[in-house]
């Protein structure tokens, strides 16, 4: 009996000892999964992160914005989190080109410490490539601007540029306001923003575009229906009959108020006028005033030569009605005629031939 409850007690002792030993076998699973977890949250912790973006490269030339550059240049900085001073001077020169580049290299060969900070490598930026005086230039074309043949949002563009541009001493809200209203073009927006009381430039600026884009909306929309293209099927199609119609009446309108040349009347053409042909009554003479030519070399000659000669007016008329003329010359050689190199000669002419 001693035998089996002993042989009980082990028993039981040794399976208390595995579920101990169980246990703390989970335990210390738990805690490695959760000094892992916090590991993995603190290395989260330490890499946040970057974005990079790709801004443009400043030449130092006229055309380039120098305040819209550096607004170019922040927005980098914070998307790719530098800290360091000397990482951001080193990108910010990164990005320079042409006459910049060439200048921000001859400083650093020149002092190496030149640019101790990303201020002072700005300031310095500034004052050589700024145009001289550039605040007053800006404050003056700000005050004259017109909005001129540029659309609402090109116009307000170019006024916020000009206000960045003058940092020392900023022009305030209410003459901003005054200025952007003044310089609108004359129309419906400036009208309805005369009507208003407006407090900054932004609230100005969002009214004017949208009044601006309503009518331009309603003449797109207008002009923007085109009938559907036609194809051809290969077999027969119907035919409009009102439009035919309206086509025939349009022309039978159109013949009326024509004139002809023949009768005088309205309604029809000279081609198919049934009125008989006008007779001529040759007068002879001619209705045309005589032609006076100048006096000089050859006007005996000349004289000689129209002498006897007559314009008379035939029986044939043109297509339009008009009559044709023709010249009249008397045969006047009877018995010259062979000795005559033209029958048709003038009447002084063949005179003095006999």
């Amino acid at each position: 009996m001693n035998l089996t409850q002993n042989a009980r007690k082990l028993h039981q002792q040794g399976s208390q000892q595995a579920e101990l030993l169980r246990e703390q076998g989970a335990q210390q699973f738990e805690l490695l999964r959760q000094q892992q977890a916090a590991a993995g949250g603190s290395m989260h912790s330490r890499r946040p992160e970057t974005l990079k973006i790709d801004i443009s490269k400043y030449r130092g030339v006229e055309e380039d914005s120098l305040l819209r550059w550096f607004v170019e240049l922040d927005d980098a900085i914070r998307a790719r989190r530098i800290d360091d001073g000397d990482i951001l001077v080193a990108f910010a020169q990164s990005n320079l080109a042409g006459r910049a580049k060439t200048w921000a290299l001859g400083l650093k060969l020149h002092d190496p410490y030149a640019f101790g900070s990303l201020e002072v490598f700005k300031s310095r930026l500034r004052q050589t490539f700024e145009p001289p005086r550039a605040e007053f230039r800006a404050r003056t074309e700000l005050l004259k601007l017109k909005q001129g043949k540029r659309d609402v949002h090109a116009y307000a563009q170019h006024l916020r540029h000009l206000t960045s541009c003058i940092s020392s001493n900023p022009v305030d809200e209410h003459t901003l306001v005054s200025v952007f209203m003044q310089g609108l073009a004359d129309g419906p927006v400036k009208t309805h923003l005369f009507r208003l009381e407006l407090d900054s430039l932004d609230q100005a600026i969002s009214i004017a575009e949208q009044e601006d884009f309503s009518p331009r909306q309603a003449r797109a929309s207008s002009t923007s229906y085109r009938q559907p293209r036609r194809y051809d099927s290969g077999g027969p199609e119907p035919m409009e009959l009102c439009y035919v119609e309206s086509e025939k009446a349009r022309s039978t309108d159109y013949k009326k108020l024509q004139k002809c040349n023949r009768c005088q009347k309205t309604g029809h053409y000279a081609y198919e006028c049934s009125a008989p042909r006008p007779v001529s009554h040759n007068t002879g003479r001619s209705d045309r005033p005589p032609i006076r030519k100048r006096q000089g070399r050859g006007s005996a000659v000349g004289a000689r030569r129209n002498n006897g000669m007559e314009r008379q007016q035939t029986d044939r008329i043109s297509r339009c009605g008009a009559p044709y003329w023709s010249s009249n010359a008397k045969r006047i050689c009877g018995p010259l005629d062979e000795g005559c190199s033209q029958h048709t000669q003038r009447t002084q002419r063949c005179a003095l031939l006999l």
